[in-house]
């Protein structure tokens, strides 16, 4: 099962802006995030179809897994 993976800010660096990952017929975003070498610390936003999202949450074919990282400003 295909799964569109966007990622942002510091997350893209070595990875890219967008993905897509077939990681099998059950897949989580947790398991997306351990596939691309992500901490799970590193996750401060998880959208799954443009709505909040869990890490444990199962994913169906052509979902859109988006991550962001923690953002620091002033």
């Amino acid at each position: 099962m295909e799964i569109k993976v966007r990622l942002f800010a510091t997350l893209r660096e070595g990875r890219g802006k967008e993905l897509m990952l077939d990681l099998g017929d059950v897949v989580t975003p947790r398991e997306i995030i351990k596939a691309l070498n992500i901490e799970e610390e590193e996750v401060a936003i998880l959208l799954i179809n443009g709505r909040d999202g869990e890490l444990d949450t199962l994913l169906k074919r052509d979902d859109v897994v988006s991550i962001f990282p923690p953002v620091g400003g002033g």
